[in-house]
């Protein structure tokens, strides 16, 4: 019997198999296209192949398609976000005189910023997202946001702290990762 990593990628292609088409065919109903679909089907199956012993792996799995369904689950919700945020982008885009529009290159860079910055600002507490943005893209006051969400001038300042403190350490994560 096979040990080891053999025995994970004789799990994993069982369960690929055994699985792939039906999770293909329920992301199809969920988007309505066949090539995306196709796509995140193979996507889930590449999180389980490069799962390591400290993750859940093929060969663990009790129930395959609930596990299937839930990774992707979340895939198609962060390639929905990722969608919706590139569709606003380029209608924002539609709007300029076409000698302003940045090349296919720099879309690609705009969008991909535009959904780390997206991701980071999930990751924040719903209040203390709600507080940043109303300072940094309304320009509102502590006092305004604290009116705004029923809490003290010092919670929002609290708040924005926090959410200052994640952005540089997600920045220095950034620069450490990347350069």
């Amino acid at each position: 019997m096979p040990t080891g990593s053999s025995a994970q990628h004789d799990a994993l292609a069982a369960m690929y198999q055994s699985h792939h088409g039906w999770l293909r065919t329920w992301l199809q109903r969920k988007l309505g296209n066949t090539a995306d679909a196709a796509d995140l089907a193979q996507d889930a199956f590449l999180r389980l192949l490069a799962a390591d012993d400290s993750t859940i792996q093929a060969s663990t799995v009790r129930e395959p398609r609930a596990y299937l369904k839930t990774v992707a689950g979340g895939l198609l919700v962060n390639f929905l976000r990722r969608r919706a945020l590139e569709q606003a982008y380029l209608d924002a885009l539609a709007s300029r005189p076409e000698n302003f529009a940045p090349s296919p290159e720099e879309r690609a860079m705009a969008v991909e910023t535009l959904c780390e910055l997206d991701a980071l600002l999930h990751s924040l507490p719903a209040r203390v997202r709600q507080a940043f943005l109303l300072a940094q893209l309304e320009g509102q006051s502590t006092t305004e946001i604290a009116h705004k969400l029923q809490v003290s001038d010092r919670m929002v300042r609290k708040y924005l702290v926090q959410a200052l403190a994640h952005c540089a350490a997600a920045e220095a994560l950034r620069e450490y990762m990347h350069g």
